[in-house]
């Protein structure tokens, strides 16, 4: 099973406006065909709100 790149996070939040909720991003992330993994991990994240994309990474890829 592949891991979860950083360029697989980028396409999944591809239109992404920030600041954003969690729920708008795992939305979003659905909507442009993320892997369940991402989405999974993105809706798991402890952060609620975020800031920019570089937030969103560092929640994904923080217990990897």
């Amino acid at each position: 099973m592949a891991s979860i790149s950083p360029v697989d996070v980028q396409k999944a939040l591809k239109g992404a406006s920030y600041p954003a909720d969690r729920d708008d991003l795992v939305a979003l992330a659905k909507g442009n065909g993320a892997d369940n993994r991402l989405v999974e991990k993105l809706s798991h994240a402890d952060a609620g709100r975020f800031d920019g994309p570089n937030e969103v990474q560092k929640a994904v890829f923080e217990n990897e």
